[in-house]
């Protein structure tokens, strides 16, 4: 069954039942093949694609499905509950937004159909870069305008999916930064063939990570890209990826309460099975009340996800709430997998019980896509008023 197949009455409770049955498909086993060989998991890719997942934002008259935000975070949270990796391909959710919101018509219609139908992939958001890392109006990859191209030089790093996408979402400077009266002016937005850029300039670089992340170095030497593929306004570019950060940080935080329903799930399941001293160990409050705990948490958290989520549909601002979703979910998932791996003891390191792999995955939303701390300074100066950190 695809998305398009759902009635709309409880839309979104019927998503999580459809999302859940797919998964089904991809067991333990499958994850666990994919982590040892550091593969991507192109069926897992495919299966969502085909059932039009991938285009729940993507508006009807593309070829998506034209669903709220809330039901894309929910499409994202079931499959980390259940025990699958989101992150080979959730950036296609919140990246097309940029083309969206600020792409013109022949872009819109160029593209977003063949996203729409998985002719095409956009999971590569090429914005980090070595040296600036979340300082963005700092980055260095230069884009120089010469007649109907530009050509464009530099580096990106921890850009994942690179090597199985077919498109990417680049930022990079128009005008140099000794040259704007603001730092934020002066970047722009491309779309890039990557198809074409392997083969004239873009040279890609797996970086191997601590769990399977499929991220990457990109190197640039003067790849040319058409004039017709800059997103809006030359230079007003950090503004548009400003505007998706608010989805991207929601649907992060809708993953991580799914991470950590699967953790908490996990856990008291074999607290209630491990017999240990002729009991079962979740009888004693030592194990008990970290779960407990965990699942306050995630409770808490989800709840300021769905607010976020709510806000962001209606059109207001939802900067604080979705920065503080990120924070709070990513916060939950790890102390729901810190107890499931307490909880499970030396099983909990075993390979066959998935625990030690979920749990390396959902460390890294402490990290990515913005870090506790930078958050932390957001809610400091424009929630609090505080004067600026950094």
């Amino acid at each position: 069954m695809t998305i398009r197949d759902l009635s709309q009455s409880d839309e979104v409770a019927q998503i999580r039942q459809h999302v859940r049955k797919l998964c089904e498909a991809f067991p333990g086993e499958y994850w666990r093949e994919l982590d040892r060989n550091h593969a991507y998991p192109v069926d897992f890719v495919r299966a969502l694609s085909d059932a039009g997942y991938l285009a729940a934002l993507i508006p009807e008259e593309y070829g998506g499905a034209g669903l709220p935000l809330s039901a894309a975070a929910a499409i994202l949270e079931e499959v980390q509950r259940a025990g699958a990796n989101g992150a080979a391909c959730h950036a296609q959710m919140y990246i097309m937004g940029a083309l969206l919101r600020h792409g013109n018509d022949a872009q819109k219609h160029a593209y977003l159909p063949k996203i729409a139908s998985g002719e095409l992939r956009l999971q590569a958001f090429g914005v980090t870069e070595p040296t600036s890392g979340t300082d963005t109006t700092s980055i260095k990859t230069f884009a120089q305008r010469h007649g109907d191209h530009y050509v464009v030089n530099g580096q990106k790093v921890w850009t994942s999916r690179a090597e199985h996408s077919d498109l990417m979402l680049l930022l990079a400077r128009t005008t140099p930064k000794e040259q704007v009266s603001k730092r934020t002016q002066g970047l722009s937005v491309f779309i890039l063939d990557m198809r074409d850029a392997m083969h004239n300039g873009m040279t890609i670089k797996p970086i191997r990570t601590m769990m399977n992340h499929a991220t990457t170095e990109v190197f640039f030497d003067n790849v040319k890209i058409p004039a017709a593929n800059l997103i809006g306004v030359e230079g007003k570019g950090f503004r548009y990826i400003l505007s998706g950060m608010n989805a991207e940080r929601i649907l992060i935080a809708a993953e991580c309460i799914g991470d950590a329903k699967w953790f908490l799930d996990k856990a008291s399941a074999y607290a209630k099975e491990r017999m240990v001293f002729g009991r079962p160990i979740g009888q004693n409050q030592g194990v008990q009340f970290p779960i407990a705990k965990a699942y306050a948490q995630m409770r808490a958290a989800e709840l300021m996800v769905n607010e976020a989520a709510a806000r962001f549909e209606s059109g207001r601002d939802c900067g604080e709430q979705a920065n503080i979703a990120k924070m709070l979910a990513a916060e939950a998932s790890w102390a729901a997998a810190e107890a499931c791996v307490q909880t499970h003891g030396g099983f909990g390191f075993a390979e066959e019980y998935d625990v030690e792999r979920k749990f390396r995955e959902t460390r890294l939303y402490q990290v990515a896509p913005i870090s506790t701390n930078l958050i932390l300074s957001y809610i400091a100066e424009h929630v609090l008023g505080m004067p600026r950190s950094y």
